[in-house]
């Protein structure tokens, strides 16, 4: 792939020698969900914008950048550490739970030229893609990529495209049935959105394992030997000639971190990660039961450790994405 200068430019400002280690925190339904569940009073705007603030400030120190959402996040983009790039979430949150097409929207108020002046040194939108789901659907999922690629082309900002997967005909992720067709899912779609037509700069991908079914890694049930899963890896790696990197997707922090070592020795030339709930998702309970200070205390000793421990693993296990460039 190629990049124009300032796309370089703003990729250098995400990432340290070539490896993105940025903390994920543009959460507003499942954080809502998460407060909720430590109060009895619905969530207010201040107690969300504090957190997001609290959490950039403590810990964007130590992470290449920060993504965050225009729509709580702006006053923890003033806060975070110089040293550390900004991403900027176009999506609107969640989907409609009704359907399944679970088809994407942008924030209305925002466009990638207002989020570069924000202050974004790069776009990023999610997608739910069933790359064996319904062709009309996936149509317009492709059209509205290409219009997100081609503003982000016109603004010269990289484009970076988070795609969750998931199967018109299976409504839990967890179960054994998605397991099975997980490592199809993920880097199909990551085959598709790999087209010069997207104008997809990086990838934020699931890895393409549940991990939890792995033989060594499972505490119940092995559906996949671990060269089984190995294979998914090297599947992944040759689905896209684009940089990617590792969402989280709420998994413990331990576990994230044996998943990347997996993934490296199993031949995936991962160029960082995208983590958030593994990192700072225990702050939550803190700042509502004990009040900022405690919170804050809690993300300078047990964040730190989390976000520490998982950048030692990038340095072993990532790829530079200046290697793909």
């Amino acid at each position: 792939m190629t990049l124009t200068k300032n796309k370089r430019k703003f990729m250098e400002q995400l990432s340290k020698d070539g490896i993105i280690s940025a903390l994920a925190f543009d959460q507003r339904g499942a954080l809502k969900r998460m407060m909720a569940a430590h109060q009895t009073q619905e969530p207010s705007v201040e107690q969300i914008e504090a957190l997001k603030v609290m959490v950039s400030e403590e810990l964007t120190p130590y992470a290449s950048s920060i993504l965050l959402d225009p729509e709580y996040g702006l006053p923890a983009t003033k806060v975070k550490a110089d040293t550390a790039g900004l991403l900027l979430a176009y999506e609107k949150t969640g989907y409609d739970a009704t359907t399944t097409s679970r088809l994407p929207d942008c924030l209305v108020e925002w466009s990638a030229k207002r989020l570069k002046e924000a202050g974004a040194d790069a776009v990023k939108f999610l997608l739910y893609y069933d790359v064996d789901g319904d062709e009309a659907i996936n149509l317009q999922k492709k059209a509205y990529i290409e219009r997100i690629g081609s503003e982000c082309k016109a603004e010269d900002i990289p484009f970076f495209l988070e795609i969750l997967t998931y199967d018109e005909k299976i409504s839990d992720n967890s179960s054994i049935a998605f397991a099975k067709v997980k490592a199809h899912k993920v880097n199909g779609a990551m085959k598709v959105f790999s087209d010069e037509r997207f104008g997809v700069d990086v990838l934020k991908v699931e890895v393409p394992v549940n991990m939890t079914y792995v033989e060594g890694f499972a505490q119940g049930e092995v559906v996949f030997s671990k060269e089984e899963a190995a294979e998914a890896f090297r599947e992944q790696e040759a689905a896209s000639h684009l940089p990617y990197i590792y969402l989280s997707a709420g998994v413990t922090a331990e576990l994230f971190q044996k998943t990347l070592v997996f993934a490296a020795e199993s031949g995936a030339k991962f160029n960082g990660v995208l983590c958030g709930r593994a990192t700072w998702s225990g702050s939550v309970p803190v700042y509502i039961e004990q009040g900022e200070e405690a919170a804050r205390q809690w993300l300078r000793t047990e964040g730190f450790k989390n976000i520490n421990e998982l950048n030692k693993v990038l340095e072993k296990t990532a790829s530079s994405w200046a290697e793909k460039v």
